[in-house]
Parts: C-alpha cells; structure tokens; sequence
C-alpha cells in the first residue's frame, strides 16, 4: 500500500471471535429408518428416546425439562391441588404421614429440649413402632437374602396384626418371626422352623404357636382388600391361604446350592424328592430327612458324593438320621432312578450301600 508523506498505517480491527453456539443443523434421527424430519418419542418416565416408527432406543437418561407442576390449591377448580411435591404415602403406615420431625441441630440445650418434648408426643407412636418392626423384618430378609418381595409381604402381614391387636402383649420378635415365615411359604420359597430359629433365635415352639393364630386370623379376614406396598407389590388377606406343610422338594435345589451341586444335580434331586413323596417310601419323615436322603443317593449317583456329615452341616440333620433314610431309599433304587438320569453320566454302582 502507498501512502503520502504524513499519513499513518492504521491496521482495521479485527472482528471478536464467536462464543460457543449450537449446531441447528444436526439431528437426532434412526439409523434403521432414517426418516427425516424423524419420528421421535421422549418417554421421561425410562429416561430414553425411542423412534416411533421402529421402537429402537435412540438414546438413554434422559432429563425431564418440563416444568413441575405449581401451586394454586385456592384458585383449582374442586379444589385439586396438582402439587407434586414430596414422597408418596405408604400405606404401611397409619395417617397423613405429613409429621415434621425435630433434629438435634446444633447440638445445644434448646434443640435437645424441642426433640425430646416431641419424642414424648403420642402423635406418632404407632408410626415409629410400625418403623422399627419393618426394619428389623428388612434386616432379617437381607440376612438370608430372601428378597424385597418376601419382606414387603412379611411387613404387610405385621400391620394387619397390629391393626387387629391380635398379638397385644406378645413379643415383636415372635410376631416378626411368624410372618417371616408365613411370607416365606406364600412367595413359594419355604424355610423350616429350624432355619427361621436359627435367624430370629425365637424358639421353634414359639414360632410355631405364632404361625397357627396368624394362619387362623387370615382366613377369617379373607376379604381384606389389597394394599401395595412400598416395593410396589400387591398383597393383601385374599392372596393369603392356608397351606400343606413343607415339601422335600421345595428345599431340595436351595440345599443342592449351598452344598456347591451343579444345577443338574438340583433338578435330579427334586424330580427324586417327588417321585419319593409320591410312592411313599418313607413316609411318615420329616421333609429335612427326605432331601437330605435324597441328596445323599444323588450326588453319588451323579459321581459328586457328599459324605452325610457335609449335608448334615446345611441341612441340619443328624447324620445317622440321612443313613436311616436312605437305607430306606436304597431298595426301591429301581423304581426311583429315572434312566434318562443315567444317561445323564448317573451310575448305581456308585451308590454306598449304607
């Protein structure tokens, strides 16, 4: 560039560079249908995007921008309040369950004073019995990995007694037992007396005479609507009946399990536990007795013997109690060995003879 004498250069100013924007002209659409504009479908209650036409899930959490419901309970129409706010109720309690509870805070003389005085408050005496109860059935369940489905039936059963009264002055801890057990048989996985002593050190007698009254209470109270529960199963007195003692082969594949048996070995010893209950071999057993006898003949059969020492360790069975039921057992091996099980790898020569 040329310039005349007394003129200066002057460099243009530069324009500021742009702050981040949002590409427009990207889209979301399906790579199966490829529509364009796409058919997309936000469902915020999984949290994915999903093409309407193929139903493939384009994407996953999901945040829901929508705005929460607000409000105006006064201006509503019937006065409906669409107010969203805050945990729904759990009819394991009793109330409102809208209590606001008062903390220590600080530590000082004045919040000790306030959390006692509302500590001594009847408000929520049922309440807080009712907690406690649920945790201690919560806890017991974990501990033998029993699922949310048996404690939420357990925690269901408890409240019908308490609203009844129908242990008034008894222990919580033979009440809990009782419906842990009765929670047990309804959801098809049944512990014995002995198992259910051994988590709740409540004696078996106890449990027993526990489990009688309450099986009683139930059918009487047949017609009790249902309730869902916390965990979101329905229970209720009308799902509730009475049932037969417990079967060999209801305990036989948890105690093949514990013992470290294949799955193939459990199956065996449940299809034998039937075929045993069904001719009567030894009738008149304890159904402990009865699994155990069967295992004892299978895992041999199978060349995965365990002594009657192992199984009386999970079982809880004497050991000369499995050798006199499977001494039982043993010359009926013919009618009770299906031969698709020796296909299977079995061999009777394996057998012990005692």
């Amino acid at each position: 560039m040329n310039l005349s004498p007394g003129q200066v250069a002057v460099e243009a100013p530069q324009a500021a560079p742009l702050g981040w924007q949002e590409n427009l002209n990207i889209h979301l659409i399906c790579k199966e249908c490829r529509e364009v504009p796409p058919n997309l479908v936000e469902e915020f209650a999984s949290g994915d995007t999903v093409c309407g036409s193929c139903g493939l899930v384009l994407t996953q959490h999901l945040v829901d921008t929508r705005s929460e419901w607000r409000t105006f309970s006064n201006d509503d129409q019937g006065n409906d309040d669409p107010s969203r706010v805050g945990d729904a109720a759990n009819p394991l309690l009793h109330g409102s369950q809208l209590q606001t509870s008062i903390g220590f805070g600080d530590g000082s003389r004045a919040a000790r004073d306030l959390n006692r005085a509302q500590g001594k408050s009847t408000l929520d005496k049922t309440n807080k019995s009712l907690m406690a109860a649920y945790k201690q059935i919560g806890t017991l369940c974990d501990f033998y990995h029993m699922g949310s489905h048996i404690a939420d039936t357990a925690k269901h059963l408890y409240k019908m007694t308490e609203d009844a009264r129908l242990f008034k002055g008894k222990s919580t801890d033979a009440v809990i037992a009782g419906c842990i057990f009765i929670a047990c048989r309804q959801n098809k996985a049944p512990r014995t007396f002995r198992e259910i002593y051994a988590l709740t050190k409540v004696s078996k007698r106890e449990i027993g005479r526990t489990f009688k009254t309450l099986e009683k209470f139930l059918q009487v109270n047949k017609n009790t609507s249902n309730e869902v529960t916390a965990g979101g199963l329905v229970v209720g007195a009308a799902k509730i009946h009475a049932n037969e003692s417990t079967k060999p082969e209801e305990l036989a594949r948890r105690y093949c399990n514990q013992l470290r048996l294949s799955d193939e070995i459990g199956a065996i010893t449940h299809d034998l536990c039937i075929r045993t209950n069904d001719q009567g071999y030894i009738a008149g057993r304890s159904p402990l007795s009865v699994a155990a006898a069967c295992i004892y003949m299978v895992s041999f059969l199978m060349g995965k013997g365990k002594t009657p020492k192992d199984i009386s360790n999970v079982v809880n069975v004497s050991d000369g109690t499995i050798r006199t039921s499977y001494k039982l057992l043993l010359p009926h091996k013919d009618a009770l060995i299906d031969p698709k099980w020796i296909a299977r790898g079995g061999d009777m020569k394996r057998l012990p003879a005692s």
